[in-house]
């Protein structure tokens, strides 16, 4: 046998890779499907309500963003108590993600009150847009605890490396949203014409079923003497501490890569309405291909952290170099439909009943912004797997300063400067988009061949149970 195959065989770990992540990309997946449809309906209810829906789906997904990786980061705990060996902690864990989640929900139904109109007032949208952008971002934002609840609760299950449960139970939301969602927008069996108000209800609805499903599976006595869900319900100081010294860090570098591109949309807005919805399509269609990347990344936490509390960082290191063969072998496909079949790509968005002007101009940049869209995923796959690997030892600081330093200087002040004073076209803003990503990538990767992240845990260090 050749040394490149006897190598190849060594490190790789693809079955044990998919088991943990395929369940994770297809619970991710099936959300953006929601979410896509959600756009697709509305995209064909009117152009207004298709240049609302990202840019105050994104705004608000920036809040939830930042609040549901706070509470998610339990699972890196989780994982790592799991490696160790000790089952008892999980149930504390649990429980202090819970205190965030509620004090989250208490202060993002506060900023849907208070915040909600300055907000879409300084993106200086057409008044149309602005009105369905405020709608919107509102009712998202009020039922946003159950969003939160959904991403907390669900690491009970994914910290162990079982994600199959959480798999089910997203489904299960989708199936109740994509009808109603359909009903509310149109006004169909019986319902009201909504339109973007309907679409937002519809959601908000999917994440009840969601964490209704999951608290069911969750406390149950079987799981209070294993776990100690019901016995942990204490506040335990030292992990809420620990919780949010490892979590805000590792949310705000989602966060602010997320506030990167919610601040690009936004000024993508003042170039053209055809140029947002063009925008707008093709990040819906961006987000649902993306999805593989972050359920390997999130899958990546996991393995790394459990790895990691069994000791074995070169372990670690062999499940993060399958998820990266894994991921550019997907992302060559994705790569191949855009750049060869885009209108079949762009088919969903483009209705009948628009005009025919219209859509032939946002047809046109978007076939081009798909071939920046596939260079863009190659990074970003790659990004996303380091991240994830360094998220899950508990290096969470270096990523969010790169993140925060890297997302002003490469993106948004290069597409305001542009935008404001060269007047750029939407292709030159887009470039800057592949800048910002491919510069992401290249610090994930540096840092995680330093290899610090071997030498590191965000739970107390000890023994194995």
């Amino acid at each position: 046998m050749p040394d490149f195959l006897k190598q190849f065989l060594q490190y790789s770990r693809h079955r044990e890779v998919l088991r943990i992540c395929l369940p994770l990309v297809i619970s991710l997946s099936a959300t953006t499907v929601m979410e896509f449809t959600d756009r697709v309906f509305l995209a064909n209810y009117s152009i207004d309500a298709i240049s609302a829906a990202l840019p105050a789906g994104i705004t608000s997904y920036l809040f939830l963003a930042f609040f549901g990786g706070v509470g998610s980061y339990a699972g890196v705990f989780i994982a790592q108590y799991t490696g160790r060996g000790n089952p008892q902690k999980i149930g504390t864990v649990l429980w202090q993600g819970i205190y965030f989640t509620i004090v989250a929900g208490c202060i993002l139904w506060l900023l849907a009150v208070f915040a909600t109109k300055p907000i879409f007032l300084l993106a200086g949208h057409p008044e149309s847009v602005r009105q369905l952008e405020e709608i919107y971002f509102s009712i998202l934002c009020k039922g946003s605890v159950l969003h939160l609840a959904m991403a907390t609760l669900s690491t009970f299950f994914t910290g162990r490396g079982l994600t199959r449960p959480v798999m089910v139970i997203t489904f299960l939301g989708v199936f109740i949203n994509i009808p109603l969602d359909y009903a509310l927008i149109f006004g169909h069996w019986g319902l009201p014409q909504l339109g973007i108000e309907g679409a937002a209800y519809a959601t908000v609805t999917a994440w009840g079923v969601n964490v209704l499903f999951l608290a069911a599976m969750i406390f149950s006595p079987k799981n209070n003497l294993r776990f100690g869900v019901f016995a942990s319900y204490r506040f335990n100081r030292d992990i809420f501490v620990r919780l949010m010294r490892f979590g805000i860090p590792g949310s705000l570098q989602f966060t602010m890569d997320i506030l990167a591109f919610t601040l690009f949309i936004l000024l993508v807005g003042r170039i053209g309405k055809a140029e947002l919805a063009a925008t707008n399509i093709v990040l819906s269609i961006n987000a649902l291909a993306f999805m593989p990347s972050m359920g390997v990344s999130q899958g990546m936490s996991v393995l790394v952290g459990q790895a990691l509390g069994r000791k074995k960082p070169a372990l670690a290191a062999y499940y993060v170099w399958s998820g990266c063969q894994l991921l550019i072998t997907y992302i060559l496909a994705i790569d191949l439909l855009f750049l060869f079949a885009p209108d079949v790509v762009l088919a969903p968005f483009m209705a009948s009943e628009q005009g025919a002007a219209s859509q032939t101009l946002v047809l046109s940049y978007g076939r081009t912004l798909l071939k920046i869209v596939s260079a863009y995923l190659f990074f970003d796959a790659l990004y996303m797997v380091f991240s994830g690997a360094l998220r899950g030892a508990g290096d969470t600081r270096f990523m969010m300063l790169a993140v925060g330093i890297a997302a002003p200087l490469c993106l948004v002040l290069p597409v305001y400067i542009g935008i404001e004073y060269c007047h750029i076209s939407v292709t030159t803003a887009w470039i800057w988009v592949l800048v910002f990503v491919t510069v992401l990538f290249l610090l994930a990767s540096l840092r995680y061949r330093q290899g610090t992240w071997k030498k590191m845990l965000v739970i107390e260090d000890g023994p194995q149970g």
